[in-house]
């Protein structure tokens, strides 16, 4: 089964597929890290983000595997190293390249196939797992999504400015939506969640409800 949750950028998809993968015993798929893989690859290496040709290049032939919810990239565990402003900013750049998004998507349903998951990103209702048999879009304003983000950064002891941070995700949110494929957008038969006056167990707690009338329907 796919549980499949789309969103943009602090409004709490991880945290939630998270939880909700933990409850359910599924495995959590955070489509975003592999993206960051690819970005985090491309700087270690000093190539050229805007180079089309090279990023094709680099996302067809990088080893990712995903194992117990963390990236190995070409044998390497670099979950903890793909969570900066940096490869955020890097890893939406590199999958606005629509053959980018295919060999990155070939991997990651390769990663978890037959896996009963809990999924999480910003095309995984849409484009990836079109067929998931529950998905949820999670929304939140502007301000919430920010401070979420710095509250996160933060308590990983990373400090950042807060109006450079606001125009990051803005900007970042901006080509997402505008994406040639794989564009940020709410799926017609997707749950419509506005998480900014919820806290992790609410909205865990309305998905739950809407999984029930999911399985019901299958």
């Amino acid at each position: 089964m796919v549980i499949a949750i789309d969103g943009p950028a602090g409004a709490g998809k991880s945290t939630v597929a998270r939880r909700l993968a933990v409850s359910l015993g599924f495995t959590f798929l955070n489509s975003g890290s592999f993206y960051r893989a690819v970005a985090y690859e491309a700087l270690q290496r000093n190539l050229d983000i805007s180079s089309v040709d090279e990023m094709i290049h680099l996302a067809k032939n990088i080893d990712i595997e995903y194992k117990n919810a963390r990236i190995i990239l070409n044998g390497k565990d670099v979950e903890d190293s793909l969570r900066t402003a940096e490869i955020d900013l890097a890893a939406s750049k590199v999958s606005g390249v629509v053959e980018v998004r295919h060999a990155v998507n070939d991997k990651m349903k390769e990663a978890v196939k037959g896996m009963p998951i809990v999924c999480e990103g910003r095309d995984m209702t849409t484009v990836v797992f079109p067929d998931a048999e529950c998905k949820v879009y999670l929304d939140a304003p502007i301000d919430v999504q920010v401070q979420r983000r710095y509250d996160q950064y933060a308590a990983e002891g990373k400090f950042v400015d807060y109006e450079e941070l606001k125009q990051q995700i803005a900007t970042r949110d901006a080509a997402d939506k505008n994406k040639a494929e794989g564009s940020l957008k709410i799926a017609e038969d997707a749950l419509y969640i506005d998480t900014a006056n919820m806290n992790v167990d609410q909205v865990c707690e309305k998905i739950t409800e809407y999984l029930a009338k999911c399985d019901k329907n299958r």
